[in-house]
């Protein structure tokens, strides 16, 4: 399956669009304006909230918890590294691999591929590719790849 997430350009706050190949909205994102920590919300496109991304404060390096239909299923950290930043899923058994500054990457548990995330150049505002192996991991893999992406824009403002 392959998704597309479109980054709205004038709004305020986080709010993303994910669409199908054909352009049809799955889901959109809203992140909470003032808040303590980033939070995110993923809607379906019947409005309920299928994922619940919330910021962990005051850790040692940064760490999010990523909740799906009330249950959290993953807690994703930055590791300590030197030269490439490094991100560990814990709770899915899934590894992070690739360049995140270019956003190109994948995730993978076994050696086997959950999702890749490719940059999508020339478009108005930020898009991203998804291809994601399974159906059944489409709500987890989206909610993992918005949490790096708020980790490596946080990096990146800092």
């Amino acid at each position: 399956m392959d998704l597309y997430i479109r980054e709205r350009v004038f709004s305020w706050g986080d709010k993303f669009d994910v669409c199908d190949v054909a352009g049809q909205p799955r889901y959109y994102v809203e992140g909470e304006v003032f808040s303590w920590g980033k939070k995110l919300h993923v809607y379906d496109q019947y409005n309920r909230e299928v994922a619940f991304i919330k910021q962990e404060l005051f850790t040692w390096m940064p760490a999010y918890k990523v909740y799906v239909n009330q249950r959290e299923v993953a807690t994703i950290r930055k590791e300590l590294s030197l030269f490439r930043p490094r991100y560990c899923v814990d709770g899915l058994g899934w590894d992070v691999e690739g360049s995140f500054w270019e956003h190109d990457y994948t995730v993978t548990q076994s050696g086997r591929p959950i999702v890749s995330i490719q940059k999508e150049w020339l478009t108005w505002g930020d898009t991203y590719h998804l291809h994601i192996a399974a159906d059944a991991n489409e709500i987890v893999a989206l909610s993992v790849v918005l949490t790096i992406d708020c980790m490596v824009e946080q990096q990146n403002n800092n």
